[in-house]
């Protein structure tokens, strides 16, 4: 039977026709009611097969979407029997609107919100002195990851590992100090009206978890499930008795661990099924696509369509510029901009200028009205905070732009970026291309290779060093988004690289 000779009915009479053998599979598994894990790459038609399961079926479902422009994007594309929302939107609709007074409150440095806690004296331990600011920053570090995690009590191995102090004697020294203040903060965190920790969205979806919340509906899919957080995790599985579970994603397109996510794919109870047949591009860029997640060792491999001609090579122009950073992000937009050109910067520019003028004021000696930055009296703490604090750490772009370029020269790149739809090149970080795709894409210089290893080759060169899973999965994302044309650039290094050479 050909791949493309099924045709599937919907209940209201309309049909969907030639779904692929893959789709077809997942159809029929859908029917029995089995638990499934489909493992969707790049450009398969995920959400196209989602809604092909959701349309065949007059029972009521849910679809936990990854962020907002997921969930409304399925909303138009999902029957009216499914509900479409991200988990914090869930948690929101259940209680989190009990603590809107609180949330989005003005930052401040995590030593005044220690100070508030009781964290007044320095540490001593070993032979390392651990200052109230370090303690302070682990302690909210500890509350976020109880707050990620599927735990329902604040404990000891919620403690981050400070450098230095790794040994576990050690670490259970530090967390015999930490673990009281923490559950302080958390506790602090339970009212709605007021408080002296800045209370953020993860806080409201852990105490709705905390309430063990049973769904109504009699399907759920969980969309993205490779960058899922435990808590949201152990929401989806305790579902499992009295509702059908569809765990979709990319294994290999896990690149958010650094958030607290992991990939729940692997290990969840259900049939395994793929879709591998990309729609998006040719079998050139499949083979290149393949070439990373073979060094990421994922479990899929992609074929692409004959019928889309895609060329991989330098070109001389692209619709997308895809960074490894937000600092990359914006040097590449300043750079386009000298050269003429009009740009866009996926995600707009709109909140890093209301930044850059409250940096300008405090680099002038001015305090700020910025919510974020109105607790800081100067730029100089504001570095501090961003370089030391671990609450501060998404603010080290802005610093760093700020300090190579200057504030005037960023605002004035800043008010020249446009809406995509009036820009030559769309500017993004590979983070925010996801799910995004392009007809060509270059691929930036900040994309660098692995560090030399300490081994030498027949020349005496060192040999290049292994590369990380982690930016294998975010390269695959990035060469992923064209359709067309991919101009490797700053990952070109991988065709001199030996694990380059080995994969198919």
């Amino acid at each position: 039977m050909s791949p493309h000779a099924r045709t599937h009915h919907r209940p209201d009479g309309t049909h969907v026709l030639n779904p692929t053998d893959e789709q077809t599979a997942a159809a029929d598994h859908f029917h029995t009611g089995d638990h499934l894990v489909l493992q969707a790459g790049a450009g398969t038609g995920k959400t196209t097969t989602l809604a092909l399961l959701a349309h065949a079926t007059k029972r009521r479902g849910r679809y936990l979407a990854y962020n907002r422009a997921i969930a409304q994007d399925a909303a138009t594309r999902f029957p009216t029997t499914v509900t479409c929302k991200t988990a914090h939107a869930m948690a929101y609709a259940a209680l989190g609107h009990r603590f809107a007074r609180r949330l989005g409150g003005p930052r401040q440095p995590s030593w005044r919100t220690g100070q508030a806690l009781g964290i007044t004296k320095p540490l001593r331990i070993g032979d390392h002195d651990i200052s109230t600011r370090t303690l302070s920053n682990t302690t909210l570090r500890t509350v976020t990851r109880f707050c990620h995690s599927a735990d329902d009590h604040l404990s000891r191995h919620h403690v981050p590992r400070l450098r230095g102090l790794e040994d576990d004697a050690l670490h259970a020294q530090l967390a015999e100090t930490v673990v009281p203040f923490a559950r302080k903060a958390w506790a602090d965190l339970q009212h709605p009206d007021d408080g002296v920790v800045r209370f953020d969205h993860d806080h409201y979806l852990k105490i709705w978890a905390l309430t063990h919340p049973q769904t109504t509906a009699e399907f759920l899919l969980l969309d993205e499930a490779q960058d899922t957080n435990p808590v949201v995790e152990q929401i989806f599985t305790a579902q499992r008795d009295h509702a059908q579970l569809v765990m979709v994603g990319d294994s290999a397109q896990a690149i958010y661990h650094w958030r607290g996510a992991r990939d729940v794919m692997t290990g969840f109870e259900g049939t395994a099924l793929a879709l591998s047949q990309s729609f998006r591009f040719g079998p050139r860029l499949a083979a290149e696509a393949n070439r990373w997640l073979a060094i990421a060792d994922a479990p899929i491999r992609l074929s692409g369509t004959e019928t889309v001609p895609t060329q991989v090579g330098p070109a001389d122009r692209a619709d997308a510029v895809l960074c490894r950073t937000n600092v990359g992000a914006m040097a590449t937009v300043m750079d386009l901009l000298a050269t003429g050109v009009r740009v866009a910067l996926v995600g707009g520019g709109e909140s890093l200028q209301a930044l850059a003028l409250a940096a300008r004021n405090l680099k002038e000696g001015r305090r700020t009205a910025h919510p974020e930055l109105v607790l800081f009296t100067c730029w100089g703490e504001v570095q501090d905070y961003a370089t030391h604090d671990a609450a501060g750490r998404d603010l080290q772009p802005l610093v760093d732009l700020v300090d190579t370029h200057g504030t005037d020269a960023l605002l004035t790149a800043i008010s020249r970026i446009l809406p995509e739809g009036q820009a030559e090149v769309t500017v993004s970080t590979a983070h925010k291309a996801k799910g995004r795709e392009w007809p060509s894409v270059r691929i930036a210089d900040d994309f660098t290779p692995p560090e030399d290893s300490e081994e030498h080759g027949e020349t005496g060169r060192p040999l290049p060093g292994p590369i990380d899973d982690g930016e294998a999965r975010l390269a695959y994302v990035a060469v992923t988004r064209a359709r067309h044309h991919l101009d490797l650039g700053g990952l070109s290094w991988i065709e001199d690289h030996p694990d380059g050479q080995a994969a198919p």
